[in-house]
């Protein structure tokens, strides 16, 4: 790799997870040599942190991606204070995958869709060829049945896609990943939770400003109070940063 491609790895509570330094590194890295890499893509966030913590199957889950990356801006905090040096800076899931959607439209990647509800997927379906010509080899909405999986697997390995995009929550897209992957490994995978939603506007973001200054978890608390419980559950990640126990 070259020094443009490449990227160190840091560790949070045990997660090994790659330090981009922006959008632009995190694409490189990804495209490295002009071809996408294979594996599975995972946000890390303070949440996800915790829920690893206190479910070994999500621990092993997250502990099998191949690129695990800090999405919220508490992980980068966290990052910055336990490797001084590290030149990291947090990369949005949602950001990631538009990123991905526009490069894929441009070398012509195809992309297969998985989750969200049926009018949504359609939308995001319909805005990704508009928008940057993706090309969409195959898509299936978040309600299907277990017995489903496997014709859905063999669908996907069918369509070629090198790019499978899970929008159904934590952990269900990761175990989605993990067993397709059986079926249809040569494929970078993302789990993307309810991105589709926001890329077409069915739920709002917070703005940039908010954004920028590592506040995002403030608006959506904000805008939903009944995440309260969720939020405070967040202290035990903040004692494990401010006490050193990263």
């Amino acid at each position: 790799m070259t020094e443009s491609t490449a990227a160190p790895l840091y560790k949070v509570r045990g997660l090994q997870l790659i330090g981009w330094r922006d959008m632009q590194h995190a694409l490189d890295y990804l495209y490295a040599g002009g071809e996408m890499k294979q594996g599975t893509l995972v946000a890390i966030n303070a949440e996800k942190v915790l829920t690893a913590e206190d479910n070994a199957e999500v621990r092993t889950l997250i502990d099998a991606a191949e690129y695990k990356y800090a999405d919220g801006i508490s992980v980068v905090r966290s990052v910055r204070k336990k490797y001084p040096q590290a030149n990291v800076s947090r990369v949005a899931g949602a950001d990631l995958w538009e990123a991905l959607m526009a490069r894929a439209g441009k070398e012509g990647s195809p992309v297969f869709l998985v989750g969200g509800k049926p009018d949504v997927l359609r939308e995001t379906e319909t805005r990704l060829r508009k928008q940057w010509n993706v090309n969409i080899v195959g898509s299936q909405d978040g309600y299907f049945k277990a017995e489903d999986r496997p014709a859905l697997f063999a669908r996907i390995h069918a369509s070629g896609a090198s790019i499978v995009t899970v929008a159904m929550g934590s952990p269900k897209q990761e175990i989605f990943m993990r067993d397709c992957r059986e079926v249809h490994p040569h494929a970078l995978y993302m789990g993307v939770g309810g991105t589709y939603d926001v890329f077409t506007g069915h739920v709002k973001r917070a703005p940039k400003i908010w954004q920028t200054l590592g506040l995002e978890w403030l608006y959506r608390l904000l805008s939903q109070p009944s995440r309260i419980t969720r939020q405070l559950r967040l202290l035990r990640y903040l004692r494990w940063h401010y006490t050193g126990n990263l």
